[in-house]
């Protein structure tokens, strides 16, 4: 199986390579796995989901962040500058924490108020039940 965002860009960039990453919300079809796959290409120009749900964060007043865009960083939900080479097209959200809080973090990048999770994921979510049951029956 596929994540829908990860066939998207793949189709997008007509990129093949897959990595394989932890299932985030649905089992893999066989038990017997832990994984499934995630498309990932090489480069992208649009962002790929790093979770289906929003990180909960702790943040510091008066404290700058730079919050993932492209969905690469393996410091999710911040970026660690992979987007350099993955996705040079797409620049992390630089803000700087009025109050301290505790927020939650786009995950699935998919937000129209980055970087806060504005509920986007359900969207991401639905599509990939929608796909796992149409692949049941096949």
């Amino acid at each position: 199986n596929m994540n829908v965002a990860g066939l998207m860009c793949a189709l997008r960039t007509r990129c093949v390579q897959t990595f394989r990453r932890p299932p985030l919300l649905l089992p893999p079809m066989s038990v017997s796995s832990s994984f499934f796959p995630v498309q990932r290409c090489l480069q992208s120009t649009q962002p790929v989901p790093a979770a289906r749900l929003p990180y909960r964060v702790k943040l510091s007043a008066g404290k700058r962040y730079a919050w993932c865009a492209c969905g690469h960083s393996k410091k999710q939900p911040f970026c660690d500058g992979t987007h350099k080479a993955k996705a040079p097209s797409i620049s992390p959200l630089l803000f700087t924490a009025d109050k301290n809080k505790t927020v939650m973090l786009c995950a699935c990048k998919q937000t129209k108020n980055s970087p806060y999770c504005d509920g986007s994921h359900l969207k991401v979510i639905y599509r990939d039940v929608v796909k796992y049951v149409k692949g049941l029956f096949k």
